[in-house]
């Protein structure tokens, strides 16, 4: 047999196990988010979310790539089982509704829907990364469903900044990613520094994770698959005008948590919200990028599990809605 003919039996042999491979594990990814949800039809379209713990209700807002799965990676990691959180899919992720034309205020709305459902009258809300947009709207409409708002290296404000532009070069990168479920498998299966990368996080950062922060941090990229069901929240992420100076008219209880080096979310969103949210209290760390919440997740836990407790007064008597 020629050696041309062993390259190519290789070859096809080498591809069919990639194709067994990738149909597993995309098997495996669709099965992970099947029948653990509810769906609640709503003027507004479909949402679906996930609900879990006890304690102070909190709404959990997940970022681009994410869904209800993600809102309940971020409770577990953020706020374990001390609060009843409540993890939505924004629209175009899994199940919850895509409209085009949707916009974040339209999303806004759908949380109020959601809290009435639910019979609760007020609830503390966590965000992150593009989940941001969406939570400043809802507290800047809704204030007296809020008892307190926390960003975690939230989007907030556009910018004419050189550096912007270059993060916008990694937001359009990713969402042409996720259009693709096998590019994306194969991008985390074989490029998954690169994918850190493009999530805003440097080489200085990606070389010292701890095995701990490495496993979250693959929790993160891993339940992001299936993508293709996520593709539609991902694009109208990627193109959604921000809440720029709408913020200025929120007055909730605001905590601003954001990595200096973040290059996908860029520290001057931070700033923006600590400039034009009264009374919001800003806290920095110098190293963690985008993927923060894997660097400081103990920092975290405190800061935030103190922040909600700290306001928790600005509940209601009783969550329940009469």
């Amino acid at each position: 047999m020629s050696p041309l003919l062993w390259f190519l039996l290789a070859l096809l042999g080498g591809g069919v196990s990639l194709a067994i491979w990738f149909a597993f594990d995309a098997r495996r990814a669709y099965a992970r988010i099947t029948g653990h949800s509810t769906i609640l039809p709503s003027p507004l379209g479909d949402i679906q979310f996930k609900r879990g713990g006890t304690g102070l209700p909190v709404l959990v807002i997940h970022g681009s790539g994410g869904g209800y799965d993600q809102g309940e990676l971020i409770a577990t990691a953020v706020l374990g089982t001390h609060f009843d959180w409540i993890a939505p899919s924004r629209f175009g992720y899994l199940r919850s509704t895509f409209h085009h034309g949707a916009t974040f205020d339209d999303q806004a709305e759908a949380y109020a829907y959601l809290l009435n459902h639910l019979r609760l009258k007020r609830v503390a809300v966590l965000a992150l990364s593009h989940g941001g947009p969406s939570a400043l709207l809802f507290a800047a409409r809704y204030p007296e469903r809020v008892s307190s708002l926390t960003l975690l290296s939230c989007g907030v404000a556009s910018s004419p900044e050189a550096s912007q532009a270059e993060a916008n070069q990694k937001g359009n990168a990713l969402t042409m990613i996720f259009k693709f479920e096998v590019l994306y498998w194969l991008v985390r299966t074989f490029l998954r520094k690169q994918l850190i990368r493009l999530m805003g996080v440097s080489d200085q950062v990606i070389e010292t994770l701890t095995t701990e922060q490495r496993m979250l941090v693959n929790q993160v990229i891993d339940g992001m698959a299936p993508v293709v069901p996520r593709y539609a929240g991902v694009a109208l992420d990627n193109k959604a005008v921000m809440p720029n100076e709408r913020v200025g008219t929120i007055h909730v209880p605001t905590l601003i948590i954001h990595a200096t080096d973040d290059m996908l979310q860029l520290f001057h969103n931070a700033e923006f919200a600590a400039t034009h949210i009264h009374g919001s209290r800003l806290v920095s760390f110098k190293r963690g990028g985008h993927l923060l919440l894997a660097v400081e997740q103990s920092a975290i836990q405190v800061e935030v599990g103190l922040f909600i407790l700290a306001h928790a007064g600005n509940h209601v008597s009783g969550t329940e809605a009469s």
